[in-house]
């Protein structure tokens, strides 16, 4: 990762190098991408929301995060509530901060850019907790949050539009860090 920086930066001058990264790194199709490109642009205008990327030498965007403190009104928000209540957790909804987008170019995955990417990102946070969604499926993705301290709150959580169900997992900050030594 010696050649690879992650850093706060204003994401919206960068939507699509940062949409382009999701593309490949979630394999999304071009009218996936075009809806997305305004769903970004509108988060980042919501108070507190925030981003960091992964940024090569030269300036090439390889990875990004960005999240906010979670709003019940949320269009998110109320998806997973009736989840999350369901299951008794519906309180992961207040004074907690969202994961909304977390992605690495497959080229760059498994250098620990994403653990860098989160960590960075909800160490900024005034929240006690962050919560995100992921694809509720073992993926490498499940178990980086899991190793950070993030457990299932709900599963097979139905995004409308999404063909596969979502999980909801949700963690106290700050995140587990692994020792130095397991890192390699």
């Amino acid at each position: 990762m010696d050649d690879v920086v992650v850093q706060p930066v204003d994401l919206t001058p960068r939507v699509d190098d940062a949409l382009a990264v999701q593309a490949l790194a979630f394999g999304l199709t071009e009218d996936e991408v075009a809806v997305r490109r305004h769903i970004v642009l509108r988060h980042l205008h919501n108070p507190g929301a925030r981003a960091y990327a992964a940024l090569t030498p030269t300036g090439r965007l390889v990875g990004f995060v960005y999240g906010m403190p979670n709003d019940r009104a949320h269009w998110w928000s109320t998806v997973v509530e009736p989840y999350l209540r369901a299951g008794g957790a519906d309180r992961w909804l207040d004074d907690v901060f969202v994961i909304t987008e977390l992605h690495v170019h497959p080229a760059f995955q498994g250098r620990g850019l994403g653990r860098t990417l989160i960590t960075a990102i909800t160490d900024t946070a005034d929240q006690p907790r962050s919560i995100l969604s992921a694809i509720d499926t073992e993926s490498p993705a499940r178990r980086l949050y899991r190793s950070l301290g993030y457990t299932d709150l709900a599963r097979r959580v139905h995004f409308p539009s999404a063909g596969r169900p979502y999980a909801v997992m949700g963690a106290d900050l700050p995140l587990l860090r692994r020792p130095e030594a397991a890192r390699n």
